[in-house]
């Protein structure tokens, strides 16, 4: 009886710090994010990631209260249900600035988790804990996979593509005693490509191998023989800096090299999984944006003498979107649960989720588009963004039509 009074109190405990994180965020995303978003997205890609940018007083501001240091406070056991709900009102605040934010620090976690199975904590101090020490938004991550000529395949895990010869990347790096060798370019899509000070950079080792024989090293991108493109101009995420990244010759210590190909596919999996999950999380929250704009609006919006909301018709479209926003938000809460029953990220789920809830984000984003009328259509207006945001979702980290195929791939290798 002692032990379920001790397990129904810490319960409760977990509940009440998910509540509380959940209202500050909340807040965090109306009062900060959401303005500076809708500002951002007016602006030409370049001014975006300019010195006097709102977009750096969002960095400083998340990092000023620590929030991108979570990943390393080893004495919170929640299961991930806390940074769960912290990126669900990211993203209802608005998803260009959640994706970015969440990039931010994929880098120095990849780090920190390797180095707490190595025990290298030279690595750890050179290149994670300057991080955790920033305030100001000055030290900033991406996640470099895509390619000019490879995108949504080289995340193929468990294909008969995955490991055929032509599937390799183009981006290698070459081992030279005791450093590696990086050369070839990673494509616009980098998000946070043209601002980060770091990259978790996705290359080449075993062309033998296809896509499987790859590495994944933590290069800084201040090193002789990396240079940047222009950041991409998109219909789109507008807030979320991406770009291209090209290394010449650039020479990393061989302790940068975080993963060989001998675990390369498990890395991949996690990330993705990772990945995967938050997306389906953001987007998550950007279907209940969608779902709160159009019910809002509905019960201000006259027509024939009433609020809109009145009308049935228009009744049944609220209740559709609200459907789609709560289903994709309970997957996504559930997929956490799954990860935390495991002990690691499982890719089937991760994907489901990361589909259901871009999907839902784009469908109720359009109905709350019909729901508002021309006005939905016009500049200025937060759904007109939100509808081109979702549809964007659909296709950045992994196309959904490739990622159901990769799950499917592990939901049958699992029932052999």
């Amino acid at each position: 009886m002692v032990v379920e009074n001790s397990q129904k109190s810490n319960e409760e405990d977990l509940s009440q710090a998910i509540n509380e994180m959940r209202a500050v965020t909340h807040k965090f995303a109306e009062d900060i994010i959401r303005p500076a978003a809708m500002k951002l997205d007016t602006m030409s890609p370049e001014d975006v990631i300019a010195k006097e940018s709102p977009l750096f007083d969002v960095f400083r501001a998340w990092y000023g209260s620590k929030n991108h240091a979570g990943f390393a406070d080893v004495d919170v056991n929640d299961g991930g249900k806390i940074s769960n709900a912290v990126l669900f009102e990211l993203g209802w605040g608005s998803s260009d600035l959640a994706v970015s934010l969440g990039v931010a620090s994929m880098p120095f976690q990849m780090v920190d988790m390797m180095t707490r199975m190595t025990g290298d904590t030279a690595l750890k101090g050179e290149i994670v804990d300057p991080f955790l020490e920033d305030t100001e938004g000055k030290i900033i991550g991406c996640w470099a996979i895509t390619e000019p000529m490879h995108g949504s395949d080289m995340l193929a895990v468990g294909t008969q593509e995955y490991a055929n010869p032509n599937t390799a990347g183009g981006c290698r790096a070459s081992k030279d005693g005791d450093d590696w060798i990086l050369n070839g370019q990673k494509s616009a899509w980098v998000s946070n490509g043209t601002i980060a000070s770091h990259a978790l950079l996705f290359c080449g080792i075993d062309s033998s191998k296809g896509a499987a024989g790859g590495g994944v090293a933590v290069v800084p991108l201040d090193l002789p023989g990396v240079h940047k493109g222009p950041p991409l101009d998109k219909m789109g995420q507008r807030a979320l800096n991406q770009g291209e990244i090209f290394f010449d010759d650039v020479r990393i210590p061989a302790r940068y090299m975080l993963v060989d190909p001998s675990l390369y596919t498990f890395a991949l999996e996690m990330v993705l999984g990772t990945a995967n999950t938050g997306m389906g999380t953001i987007f998550a929250g950007v279907a209940r944006a969608c779902y709160d704009e159009a019910m809002n609006y509905a019960k201000e919006r006259s027509q024939g003498g009433r609020p809109i909301a009145q009308h049935q018709l228009v009744q049944g479209l609220l209740f559709k979107m609200f459907m789609r926003a709560e289903g994709a938000r309970a997957l996504s809460e559930y997929t956490i649960d799954v990860h935390a029953g495991l002990g690691i990220p499982s890719l089937p789920h991760a994907i489901a989720s990361k589909v259901t809830s871009t999907a839902a984000a784009y469908e109720v984003a359009s109905d709350a588009v019909q729901v508002h009328g021309g006005i939905g259509l016009a500049k200025g207006v937060l759904i007109e963004k939100l509808f081109r945001d979702a549809r964007a979702s659909l296709i950045e980290d992994g196309v959904n039509e490739l990622l159901m195929l990769v799950g499917a791939g592990h939901l049958l290798t699992a029932n052999n």
